[in-house]
């Protein structure tokens, strides 16, 4: 088990906790990680692309001129890919990009992913994230005290409305429940900001 400080929202220092090392103390493995970012964006992508073949494209029913003769090169449509405003040979068509990791891939991933933010000290560990209501200067307030300059992901136990509309249209800032977190959100911003009872869950989780 290893400790981290937890602070409180003015960046104070208030206690420490323990992380498992099960889940944020494991030798992150690389290949893992670059394939669950890769599985994430791919699911992200709508496949609604397409282009119409020369069976689609409107008009080309008439042979342009007949097939001898002419001393043109043989030509059956005027909507052949080789035409201008033809259609496109072998184009894009909607399509699924999604794919399944296996689960224990998903699971050695997560942990991967933790554990880097722990061993390059970017994970910051909150006492509590209580908010009177829908304030962006205090997590704006909050950020500064807590020394966080670059882009931050903000982790709660369970999705708080008052915390994701104060966190809303703060650049470089998003929030996340611990059910909706994701490998390619925690290295893609630089630090880790995790509510103290969500620590707690995750641990619970994939333990």
């Amino acid at each position: 088990m290893s400790t981290i400080s937890v602070f409180d929202m003015t960046g104070k220092a208030v206690s420490e906790t323990e992380l498992s090392d099960a889940v944020f103390g494991i030798e992150p493995n690389e290949s893992v990680m670059h394939a669950m970012v890769v599985n994430y964006l791919a699911n992200q992508r709508q496949g609604t692309q397409s282009t119409l073949t020369r069976t689609e494209v409107r008009g080309g029913g008439r042979k342009p001129w007949k097939q001898k003769g002419t001393g043109h090169a043989r030509q059956g449509s005027i909507r052949a890919p080789q035409w201008t405003h033809g259609g496109v040979a072998l184009g894009p068509k909607p399509r699924s990009y999604k794919y399944v990791l296996n689960k224990k891939v998903r699971r050695l991933a997560m942990k991967s992913a933790l554990s880097t933010k722990v061993m390059d000290n970017n994970m910051i560990v909150l006492d509590s994230l209580n908010l009177d209501g829908y304030k962006t200067k205090a997590i704006v307030n909050m950020l500064k005290a807590l020394g966080v300059d670059g882009k931050a992901l903000i982790v709660t136990d369970v999705a708080d409305s008052k915390v994701i509309k104060s966190a809303a249209n703060i650049p470089n800032v998003k929030t996340a429940a611990v059910n909706t977190l994701n490998v390619y959100d925690i290295l893609n911003y630089d630090k880790f900001i995790v509510v103290k009872n969500a620590v707690g869950v995750i641990e619970e989780v994939y333990a």
